[in-house]
């Protein structure tokens, strides 16, 4: 059996992509300028992370204008709304394991053998 940390992703652990995430999963779609504003990125570290995300499959960007100002929206895939749900998964797993679910006694240590 893996442990939860095991099942955690190097692409969606990491804080920010996290946050973008869970935010792009709440609504049909998120602007550029949001994401800036709430998750506290430079435009520069946004961009960033927004391309590891893409290349990964995990959304997509959609450009156009609002008016005449032009807008960048991210939108989670059903591949990114996958990734963030297994992440989830292996993270309330390892709140089941520390026993700060209910404030029950975290399960015993298994000693090493060697």
């Amino acid at each position: 059996m893996t442990h939860p940390t095991g099942r955690l992703s190097d692409v969606v652990h990491q804080r920010h992509r996290l946050g973008i995430l869970a935010i792009a999963d709440e609504a049909a779609r998120v602007e550029f300028t949001y994401l800036h504003d709430v998750l506290e990125l430079t435009r520069g570290n946004l961009n960033r992370h927004l391309a590891v995300l893409e290349e990964a499959g995990l959304i997509v960007l959609e450009k156009g204008y609002d008016g005449r100002r032009p807008k960048t929206w991210v939108v989670i895939t059903g591949e990114g709304r996958a990734a963030l749900s297994a992440e989830l998964t292996a993270l309330e797993e390892l709140i089941r394991r520390h026993g700060r679910e209910r404030g029950a006694a975290p399960p015993p240590v298994h000693p090493s053998t060697g």
